[in-house]
């Protein structure tokens, strides 16, 4: 249809929907929508949660705040500092955006580097779902919310290892 043929009526109800599509964000090309920011749920007391990973064990509390990390005492940058585990440990905050409105308070125990920085992410997200559960879609598919139930193998006797055989002498 082209405008000249329309009448005033059938034009300003063209204008009508053009506005509404544009103000829903449906009129944009090429990009999505942006995802709203929806408002945590108001929670006075601290949202406690427990992750594991290998033999790591992590109690957090999660509190309205401004991004603050405290772990055993020590801030996030110092306990750890490999980089890659300081992402592995923000992305729940990061997908949530809520990176600047909550404070993170967790000990940490047992196992190492990495499987305490992957239990201080599945805490984080279990925390995230309790204060903001329309944030629960997302997390579950990035997979924040599954426990890695994979542990070391016992050793077995008659072998070296897990699964390592001695070595077999044909002759």
């Amino acid at each position: 249809m082209t405008e000249e043929y329309l009448t005033e009526e059938e034009e300003a109800a063209l204008d009508a929907i053009e506005s509404a599509e544009d103000e829903a964000g449906e009129g944009r090309s090429g990009s999505a929508p942006a995802r709203e920011k929806t408002p945590m749920r108001d929670f006075t007391e601290e949202i406690i949660t427990v992750g594991r990973r290998k033999e790591a064990v992590v109690r957090l509390r999660l509190s309205l705040g401004t991004g603050k990390f405290t772990l055993n005492g020590r801030s996030l940058e110092n306990y750890f500092p490999n980089r890659v585990h300081q992402q592995l440990v923000k992305s729940p905050l990061v997908l949530a955006d809520r990176e600047d409105s909550v404070d993170i308070r967790a000990t940490l125990h047992g196992g190492g580097v990495s499987g305490q920085a992957g239990a201080l992410r599945l805490a984080l997200a279990r925390a995230l779902t309790l204060a903001s559960p329309d944030d629960r879609p997302a997390l579950k598919r990035a997979g924040f919310l599954t426990r890695d139930a994979r542990a070391i193998e016992r050793k077995k006797y008659g072998l070296k290892k897990a699964r390592k055989a001695p070595q077999y002498s044909k002759r």
